[in-house]
């Protein structure tokens, strides 16, 4: 599963695109752990402290807000869903 990091947290991570050997139906939120067992340096950045995932990042599959998605973190993927992470982004 390819999944692209953006702005502070393609800092941490090193690369903008990053492969996760994972199995068909696997949760967001699996994800996330998966990503921050790799990467154990986005875990300020994902996590909050209870262990869930952050209001201030975002997590996009197929271009929509995991938050927005029917099941939102509990979103079982595909290996061919596109996943982008953003740290939320604060403008004027």
């Amino acid at each position: 599963m390819r999944v692209s990091f953006y702005a502070t947290l393609r800092e941490i991570v090193g690369t903008k695109t990053v492969e996760f050997d994972l199995a068909d139906a696997t949760s967001v939120r699996e994800l996330v752990a998966e990503m921050v067992e790799r990467f154990p340096d986005l875990r300020p950045a994902l996590l909050d402290e209870s262990g869930c995932l952050s209001r201030g990042v975002h997590v996009f599959v197929n271009g929509r807000g995991a938050g927005f998605l029917a099941d939102g973190v509990e979103t079982r993927l595909s290996a061919t869903d596109a996943i982008d992470v953003f740290p939320a982004v604060a403008g004027g």
